[in-house]
């Protein structure tokens, strides 16, 4: 009985000391986030080049909204239907500059960056350059962007 109870306070003991280690092990460093949310955004203009609808579906959170410059709110499922109606969206140029990301608690992060692009937008041609704002939430270990807004650039 003597050594059940010492066997379990020590078990006690080392989960309460490695337990909160493998939890900061699992939280990616603030460099490791802004890494894989500068990626993000690098990827999300190839996806957009390529017309990659995939993207979206895997990488927006099943409730991201979105604010975009021509004045109106948009979901995952309206910017899925973009996505795939290729007749009237399409982008043929697009460039990010003066991406800044920023980390908040390790698990929320907002990323800003100036976008120019060229492209079909809901069968409208558009050349602009906007000024953006994404926000991102860790969720089960992955980064989703669960919100995002554009304004033009004046």
């Amino acid at each position: 009985m003597k050594r059940t109870m010492l066997t379990l306070f020590a078990s006690i003991v080392v989960s309460a000391v490695l337990g909160p280690l493998a939890a900061a092990k699992q939280q990616p460093t603030n460099d490791e986030a802004i890494a894989a949310i500068t990626q993000f955004e690098n990827d999300a203009v190839k996806a957009n080049l390529a017309g990659d609808a995939s993207f979206v579906e895997k990488n927006y959170a099943d409730d991201w909204t979105g604010g975009f410059s021509g004045g109106i709110w948009t979901t995952k499922k309206s910017v899925l239907a973009d996505a795939k109606d290729t007749a009237n969206n399409k982008m043929n140029s697009e460039q990010i500059s003066d991406l800044k990301v920023r980390i908040y608690d390790r698990n929320t992060a907002i990323a800003t960056y100036t976008d120019t692009y060229d492209g079909m937008v809901r069968g409208e041609h558009r050349v602009k350059t906007v000024l953006s704002t994404d926000t991102f939430v860790r969720q089960n270990g992955v980064w989703k962007e669960v919100a995002g807004h554009s304004s033009v650039v004046k």
